[in-house]
């Protein structure tokens, strides 16, 4: 008898056994995530994620296995341990300063936090400048690379060798062909997005002059033995020359459209500010690059050459930097920013393009509003993420309803810039965006300045945002259509599946 006529005669059976089978799978699958998912990890994502796998078991849990653990595999572990020893260690040769007297004892207490977090000191002798034009924070970078007498760093999300970048590309491969040092870091998935030719040109480029470059956090699923999860990315952006200048904060080294056409054909272009940095901070941004250029390639970039002697020490800024990512225990960039908020006095700013909060900072700034803390929130008035875009949106209410004042940056411009200033005393600027995804998935830098000087720079970018933006009111609000309100809330709840 062939397997056809078998199964024709035992049909009833097999789809008996099959069910049986099927529901067996389906409620271990279901208690084994009610055993495993909380373990952990907070409350909202593991209700989102039980919610998921309650709804389809044998597709949710599969999907846990791929995206549920937010931390780096364990050889990864096990080097990051060993880079955060490193680091702390030649930390220690850079010089800690304090601050002002006449500087809030609340922000004291920050300083402490930071270093606890990220085994960076406060330093002093600081300059800081902002660009916030596109094109021209690029050609500002390219021309201090043409200064390089020794080293370049660079390290960015998303990079890209088109019209725009052209000439960065150019000042690189030039001081590389005459002996500077020069290293390239790039986020694989990130730069990867570019479907091919800015990527490729940029590899092809800096290979036929010889400047060494690695694509961080590949994806190879397997590459350190174990599964690593695809989504978690390097999302940094910094240049270092000689150890002297750096660069830091929001924009990634590609044409302001990104060159996609979707985003051509929409007229979308990215606003961002950038912070150009003299004085002793730049030997932390120094320091946190060769940790991710040693976890990329394996070399350890020579101490001497990581921690230099500022040579201007005339800036009058107190500076410090904060990185986070899945390579620290806790979320040292979340830490930071609901430390800072719960300590307002007076005004709080924020300025985030992707703003999905946890329950703490959702909390912190609704209590920073309702005990009379002036608080601004700038975010676009139209979104390039759909599921962020509309879940950040969920929050809109409750924060209006809390007396939060919420500025729409307007269309075609997507504002995405990264900075919190609080009261008059500190500033935080980088790279994190206030979102989930920036406080646990992905690896980011922000630098804090102290003091009342810096803070009438940032009050001109705010002023510029400003003249730039609307007002959204809570009666605006509360008339649109019912089918978005759903639809925002049902991207809410995708967005804490992390």
């Amino acid at each position: 008898m062939g397997f056809a006529e078998w199964l024709q005669d035992n049909t009833v059976q097999v789809v008996q056994v099959a069910t049986y089978v099927f529901w067996t799978i389906d409620i271990a699958l279901r208690i084994t995530a009610l055993i495993v998912v909380p373990r952990n990890r907070r409350p909202g994502s593991a209700l989102a994620w039980l919610l998921a796998i309650m709804v389809l078991p044998i597709i949710g849990f599969p999907l846990y296995l791929i995206l549920g653990k937010a931390q780096l595999p364990r050889k990864r572990r096990v080097k990051q341990v060993e880079i955060n020893t490193i680091m702390r260690e030649r930390a220690e040769r850079i010089p800690d300063t304090d601050l002002d007297e006449d500087s809030p004892s609340w922000l004291q207490g920050a300083v402490r936090l930071n270093r606890e977090l990220g085994a960076f000191p406060l330093t002093g002798n600081n300059s800081c400048d902002l660009e916030i034009d596109y094109e021209t924070s690029i050609a500002r970078m390219a021309a201090d690379i043409r200064t390089a007498q020794h080293d370049v760093n660079v390290l960015f999300y998303i990079m890209g060798r088109d019209e725009v970048t052209q000439d960065f590309f150019d000042a690189l491969c030039e001081v590389a062909d005459r002996g500077v040092r020069v290293r390239v870091l790039y986020d694989h998935l990130g730069s990867f997005n570019l479907f091919g030719g800015p990527y490729r040109s940029m590899r092809q480029q800096l290979d036929a002059h010889g400047v060494e470059h690695h694509p961080m956090m590949p994806l190879q699923p397997f590459r350190d033995g174990a599964f690593q999860r695809p989504d978690l990315r390097n999302h940094r952006k910094l240049l270092i020359v000689d150890g002297v200048v750096g660069w830091m904060g929001s924009q990634n080294l590609i044409a302001s459209h990104y060159d996609k056409r979707s985003n051509i054909r929409r007229g979308l272009h990215w606003q961002e500010t950038m912070a150009r940095l003299q004085g002793p901070i730049v030997a932390e941004m120094n320091l946190l690059f060769a940790t991710d250029w040693y976890y990329e390639s394996g070399e350890q970039i020579d101490e001497d050459e990581q921690v230099r002697r500022a040579p201007d020490l005339s800036g009058t800024y107190e500076c410090q930097i904060v990185p986070s990512g899945p390579g620290f225990v806790l979320e040292n960039n979340l830490a930071l920013f609901n430390q800072l908020f719960y300590s307002a006095q007076n005004r709080i700013v924020a300025v985030s393009p992707y703003f999905v909060p946890d329950e703490s900072m959702l909390s912190a700034i609704i209590t920073a509003a309702r005990r009379g803390v002036k608080v601004e929130l700038f975010v676009p008035e139209i979104g390039d993420q759909f599921l962020v875009y509309h879940a950040q949106r969920s929050y809109y209410e409750a924060l209006l309803e809390a007396g939060v004042i919420i500025w729409l940056y307007q269309a075609p411009t997507i504002l995405h810039a990264k900075h919190v200033t609080i009261d008059e005393s500190v500033t935080v600027i980088g790279s994190s965006n206030m979102d989930i995804r920036s406080f646990v998935l992905d690896m980011e830098s922000s630098l804090m300045v102290g003091g009342t000087d810096f803070m009438e720079k940032m009050h001109e970018v705010e002023d510029v945002y400003r003249s730039r933006s609307r007002i959204l009111t809570l009666e605006e609000w509360q008339r649109r259509p019912w089918h978005k309100a759903v639809l925002d809330n049902l991207c809410r709840l995708a967005s804490s599946v992390v």
